[in-house]
């Protein structure tokens, strides 16, 4: 497990984050359709926190896209970036799961985040975001639809419809079980929405969400217990195992 320092210049203030915002947005590449389907590595990322203890953990799980197997797996804790404010959280999380993305023993391919890309009030969310940074394809797999309006989707598997900011399509929502609630798919950057929306429905053959998602959750959340559980007392240590100095 990666232990990540946070980033000299990091913002601190929410006026310093949007400003930061407001300067990446600009490198988001949007005319690529990223790549295909069922081919190559696909990777999720996740984190959990500890605020009592002021802890996070990122996870990075890699797929084998035609798979699903596991391929490669790290994590990264770190203490808390930012304070929580909607919009922003990309704040509290890029840098650990940065480290997560650093300590892989190969190249992730497609990143899947568990958030927005597009469909945010800035138009750059978590996946743009980390997209931007590491320059990868990324797109962000949702559980709600955060600010945005939507018609609900048809009842079978595959289902869609647009995830709107007025008349602006920012994502879909994707019916990935039959007469299951919805995710809400959003281009985060070298990545087209259709490509995304196929690469979900690739991505979730049994449950509603997709399995880079949760993968990435059960692990990043297994890091968390460790890295917050509290150590035994040097002395119960030593009193455990007399050879102990």
């Amino acid at each position: 497990m990666m232990t990540v320092r946070i980033p000299a210049g990091w913002p601190a203030t929410e006026e310093q984050a949007r400003a930061v915002q407001d300067e990446l947005r600009t490198r988001v590449v949007l005319d690529e359709p990223g790549p295909p389907p069922g081919t190559g590595h696909v990777t999720g990322v996740d984190v959990a926190y500890d605020d009592e203890r002021d802890v996070v953990a990122a996870a990075a799980v890699v797929l084998d896209a035609t798979s699903l197997d596991v391929v490669a797996e790290a994590t990264a804790v770190g203490r808390i970036s930012f304070p929580y404010v909607p919009g922003l959280l990309a704040f509290r999380e890029i840098p650990t799961v940065l480290g997560a993305l650093d300590a892989l023993p190969c190249p992730p391919g497609l990143v899947v985040c568990d958030g927005y890309g597009l469909a945010h009030p800035r138009r750059f969310g978590l996946a743009s975001h980390l997209g931007v940074l590491t320059g990868l394809p990324t797109m962000g797999v949702a559980k709600n639809p955060f600010t945005f309006a939507y018609d609900d989707p048809g009842a079978p598997r595959g289902s869609t419809s647009p995830l709107l900011a007025d008349t602006e399509e920012v994502g879909r929502a994707l019916r990935t079980r039959e007469s299951v609630k919805p995710v809400f798919v959003s281009v985060g950057h070298r990545m087209s929405l259709d490509n995304a929306c196929a690469h979900t429905l690739a991505l979730t053959p049994a449950y509603r969400l997709p399995e880079t998602t949760r993968r990435a959750d059960a692990l990043c959340r297994q890091a968390l217990r460790e890295a917050a559980a509290p150590r035994k007392p040097l002395a119960d240590r030593a009193a455990a195992d007399p050879t102990r100095s």
